[in-house]
């Protein structure tokens, strides 16, 4: 059993504070719940002025962000490709992740997808502080579901073993097994 009863919050930085409530609020529907604001920081005692703000994810997740206005510039790892560091949003269906893609659309902003993961399907996009949003609709495929689980101590023995795709999940990509 877990030690941990689960994410409390997710905290990234944010350019601006504002802008990114009104921008969740507008795009993704999500409510503004608690914006925390200090000029010291409480588990080190520096001076480093700051906002936190907070946001209802749905279902008791909260994703939070730092607004930092004395920090040096904000940037990404530049040694991790940028489709790896990203913010997944589970959405209720397949028929809101498209709903949800025209309307960002005609909003201006560029999306990718959808594309089909088997057992899920998802599209992505920008947040204004360059934060990929993926945006994700459950397919149902708990039988595939339950042969991943079935699979996964030798997929991560493998790969810890060989740096390579273990063949063990090949049936995820088969058009006959799917």
């Amino acid at each position: 059993m877990s030690l941990t009863r689960g994410i409390h919050h997710v905290a990234y930085r944010c350019k601006d504070a504002k802008e990114t409530v009104d921008w969740y609020q507008r795009h993704l529907k999500m409510e503004f719940l608690l914006a925390i604001s200090e000029d010291t920081v409480p588990s080190t005692g520096e001076f480093d002025p700051y906002m936190h703000i907070f946001l209802d994810a749905g279902r008791g997740n909260v994703l939070a962000f730092f607004e930092l206005p004395n920090a040096a510039e904000m940037t990404f790892d530049p040694n991790t490709p940028r489709w790896v560091q990203h913010i997944a949003l589970q959405v209720d269906s397949e028929e809101v992740l498209i709903s949800t893609k025209t309307r960002l659309e005609s909003e201006g902003i560029e999306v990718l997808g959808p594309t089909d993961h088997t057992l899920f399907r998802s599209i992505y996009f920008f947040d204004p502080n360059g934060h990929r949003i993926e945006l994700a609709a459950d397919a149902g495929r708990r039988d595939l579901e339950s042969r991943l689980l079935e699979l996964r101590q030798p997929m991560i023995e493998h790969w810890d073993q060989h740096k390579t795709a273990p063949p063990h999940a090949q049936f995820l990509h088969d058009d006959t097994e799917a």
